[in-house]
C-alpha cells in the first residue's frame, strides 16, 4: 500500500461557522496525526462530523443537516476545509444555506470556490473512513447496522453507491405503496420490479465486490500476531447468492421472478421481504475461527479497528488517495499495548488521522509526532497554551 502513501492529502485549515457548538472556528494543523481531548459535551466530535460531510452521505452521525446548524444560530452553517495535496492547494466547502423567502434551505458544495452538484465532486480530493463508539456493538446488533457500515465501506472506493442505494430504497417504497392501494395493477409492478431488480443486483454487486477485495487484502497483510486480529468477511442473502452464482442479466431476471412470485405474501407482510436489504454481512474472528459476536468485548473491539484499518488500507490502493481516517473515542478502552500498536499502525496508513479522547493523557506518548489539541465549548488550542 505505500505506493500510494505520495498522493496522501493533509487538511492544513478547517474553518466552522455556525456548526454545531461552534459559532466560528478557524483551525490550523501541521501533522498527520491530530489528537482532539476535552470534557465529554465540548464539541469533540462535532469537529469529526464537519470533515465527515466531505463524503457522499449525512456524516458519521447520520443527521439532518439543519440539526448541525448552531443552537440560536441563524439555521444555516459553513464549513470549509483547506487540503495540502501533492497537486497543489484545494479549498473544499459545504454548508446549509438560508432559504429564501418562501423557499426551503438547500446544502451547497464548492471546490475552490466553484459550485458542485454533490458531496460526490469530492471524491476526487478526499476520502474519508471513520469508527464511532455507536459501532462498539456492531456484531451483536440488528443486520441493518452491518449494512449500513458495509455500504459506508462501499461508498469509499465508490461514490456512486450511495446514489444506487437511495433509488432502491425509492423504488422498493413505490413498490409496496403499489402493493397496498393498487396490487391489481401488474403492469405497474411489473415496471416497478424491472427497477428494483436492476437498482438490486447493481447495489449487491457493489457490496460483494468490496467484501471480496477486502478479505483478500486482509489475508494478504495479516498479522498471527497482531493485536488488532484479522476478520474473515461473507455476505448472507438470497440476492447475494444470485450475485455470486450468476451473471448479472441472469441474476436480475432471477430476481425479478421471485418479486414477482412473492407479492401476496409481501403484501400480507407490508414490505418487500426479498432483496438486498435483507442481506446481512458475516463477521469472524480469524485466529479463533469463531463468529464475532461471540467473541469478547475487548475481542471485538479489537477486531472492529482491526476492519477499519484494513479498510483505509483498501481505499488506498483503490481510489490512489490515502484516505482520512477519523476516530472517536478511539482509545478510551485499549490497554496501553494496544494503545501504541494503534499509534504505529495509524501513521503507517500514510493519510491523515483525527482523533478524540476525554483524557489527554491517553495522547502523551504522541508528543511531537502528533498536532495536541484541547477543545473546550466553543473553541480549540493546543495542550500547552490553553491556560
Amino acid at each position: 500500500m505505500s505506493a500510494f502513501l505520495p498522493s496522501a492529502s493533509r487538511i492544513a485549515r478547517l474553518m466552522l461557522q455556525d456548526f454545531r457548538t461552534y459559532a466560528s472556528l478557524d483551525l490550523t494543523v501541521a501533522r498527520p496525526l491530530v489528537a482532539l481531548a476535552g470534557e465529554n459535551g465540548a464539541g469533540k466530535t462535532n469537529v469529526l462530523e464537519a470533515i465527515s460531510l466531505f463524503m457522499p452521505g449525512r456524516g458519521l452521525r447520520r443527521a439532518e443537516l439543519a440539526e448541525m446548524a448552531r443552537k440560536d444560530g441563524p439555521g444555516s452553517f459553513a464549513v470549509s476545509l483547506t487540503l495540502d495535496t501533492p497537486f497543489g492547494e484545494h479549498r473544499l466547502g459545504t454548508g446549509l444555506e438560508q432559504p429564501v423567502e418562501g423557499g426551503r434551505a438547500s446544502r451547497t458544495c464548492r471546490v475552490d470556490g466553484a459550485t458542485v452538484s454533490s458531496p460526490t465532486a469530492f471524491a476526487e480530493y478526499v476520502r474519508i473512513v471513520w469508527l464511532t463508539p455507536d459501532l462498539d456493538a456492531l456484531f451483536r446488533g440488528p443486520a441493518g447496522d452491518r449494512r449500513r457500515f458495509l455500504d459506508r465501506f462501499v461508498l469509499a472506493v465508490d461514490a456512486e453507491h450511495g446514489t444506487r442505494a437511495n433509488a432502491l430504497e425509492r423504488a422498493l417504497r413505490s413498490r409496496n405503496r403499489v402493493l397496498e392501494e393498487n396490487p391489481d395493477n401488474r403492469s405497474w409492478l411489473d415496471a416497478i420490479e424491472r427497477e428494483v431488480a436492476e437498482l438490486g443486483i447493481a447495489v449487491s454487486a457493489a457490496r460483494r465486490e468490496t467484501v471480496a477485495r477486502l478479505g483478500a487484502l486482509i489475508l494478504e497483510t495479516r498479522e498471527e500476531a497482531s493485536p488488532f486480529p484479522f476478520a474473515t468477511l461473507s455476505l448472507e442473502g438470497e440476492i447475494d447468492h444470485l450475485v455470486a452464482t450468476l451473471p448479472a442479466v441472469d441474476a436480475e431476471d432471477r430476481y425479478r421472478a421471485l418479486l414477482r412470485e412473492s407479492r401476496p405474501r409481501d403484501r400480507a407482510a407490508g414490505r418487500t421481504l426479498i432483496g438486498p436489504q435483507a442481506s446481512d454481512l458475516l463477521v469472524r474472528h480469524g485466529p479463533k475461527d469463531i463468529a464475532a459476536e461471540t467473541a469478547s468485548t475487548g475481542e471485538q473491539k479489537a477486531l472492529l479497528i482491526g476492519l477499519v484499518l484494513a479498510h483505509a488500507r483498501l481505499v488506498a490502493s483503490m481510489s490512489g488517495i490515502a484516505p482520512f481516517v477519523l476516530l472517536d473515542e478511539i482509545a478510551a478502552h485499549l490497554d496501553p499495548k494496544r494503545r501504541a500498536a494503534l499509534f504505529d499502525a495509524l501513521e503507517s496508513l500514510g493519510g491523515q488521522v483525527w482523533m478524540t479522547g476525554a483524557d489527554e493523557g491517553l495522547f502523551a506518548e504522541l508528543d511531537g509526532r502528533a498536532d495536541l489539541l484541547h477543545v473546550a465549548p466553543g473553541r480549540i488550542t493546543p495542550f500547552e497554551s490553553r491556560r
